[in-house]
């Protein structure tokens, strides 16, 4: 599952590509049948990625990629409207160690109304680019992502012209009397 650049925006309901970045925010347009593109303010809205987010585990949290690896693996996938009870049994069997105290119906209801959003994309079948760890164990990024900067111009290093010089002072002894 590649799910880079698909984020939750707090506030408002499905799920949105990140398109780009403005001055005024991030660009981001609906995944859903309308593709809506709004501009999301930097300082207001919370972004959250979906390959960040986790689901609270009784020893360890649960990524969200390895709760949709295991809900494309169930058969009996219900939908975001079915009863509790209905939900509550599906997560039992897709995040086994989840804490069923801490995750709520509605965090339920909302992953698998993100999957059903998801499972027709061709990001969901897509395989994660994966980053490359060199000897050191340090992480490369991909090539695709790092830009190239620009080599430093230097600084303006012009000779000063005589126009540009202060004035000499002129010497100021008279000649009267000599």
């Amino acid at each position: 599952m590649n799910l880079r650049g698909i984020v939750a925006v707090s506030g408002r309901p499905g799920l949105f590509k990140l398109v780009g970045q403005n001055k005024g925010g991030y660009v981001l347009e609906s995944l859903d049948a309308q593709k809506v593109k709004i501009v999301a303010n930097i300082t207001t809205t919370k972004l959250a990625s979906l390959e960040d987010i986790t689901v609270y585990g009784e020893d360890d949290d649960l990524k969200l990629l390895d709760v949709f690896a295991n809900i494309v693996a169930a058969k009996n996938v219900p939908d975001a409207k079915a009863d509790a009870k209905d939900l509550k049994a599906f997560f039992l069997e897709v995040a086994p160690g989840h804490d069923q105290e801490k995750v709520y119906t509605s965090d339920m209801k909302k992953i698998v109304s993100w999957y059903h959003l998801l499972k027709e994309l061709p990001l969901f079948t897509e395989a994660a680019p994966e980053a490359v760890v060199d000897q050191d164990g340090v992480k490369i990024e991909d090539k695709s992502e790092k830009k190239v900067k620009a080599s430093p111009k230097p600084s303006n290093t012009k000779a000063p012209s005589k126009a540009a010089q202060p004035a000499k002072k002129a010497s100021m002894t008279s000649k009267k009397g000599v």
